[in-house]
């Protein structure tokens, strides 16, 4: 079992930035893949980036050039950096890990974190 901790979330101007962290304990060997998921009141959980243990990645139409998914192996943690942030970016923000296929091209996670809240004030 994957355990997952994540900090960094908080009230934020629009416009400003944020950084998550998520720490990965447990079953390491069992994941190559972690990610960010995001969910506003009254919407269903979304993907917002994932990455695999090797780097590639994979965005959210709604992110792309504004959010930086990045790993850090040695430390079994995944960061993201928000910038530019919009109000609609409010949400509960969930860390997850799991498995990827070798094409990056279907994940599958199964590991959860609690959930940090972002807020972007306008």
């Amino acid at each position: 079992q994957v355990h997952l901790v994540e900090s960094g979330g908080g009230l934020v101007q629009a416009g400003g930035s944020l950084r998550l962290s998520c720490a990965a304990s447990g079953s390491i060997f069992s994941i190559n893949a972690m990610g960010w998921y995001r969910q506003a009141p009254g919407k269903q959980r979304g993907l917002v980036a994932a990455i695999t243990s090797g780097g590639s990645t994979n965005y959210a139409d709604s992110v792309k050039g504004r959010f930086t998914i990045s790993n850090d192996n040695a430390k079994n943690t995944v960061y993201l950096q928000m910038n530019r942030l919009k109000p609609e970016d409010t949400a509960v923000y969930y860390c997850a890990a799991g498995h990827v296929n070798s094409y990056a091209t279907i994940w599958n996670f199964g590991s959860w974190g609690q959930g940090t809240q972002v807020t972007v004030s306008s």
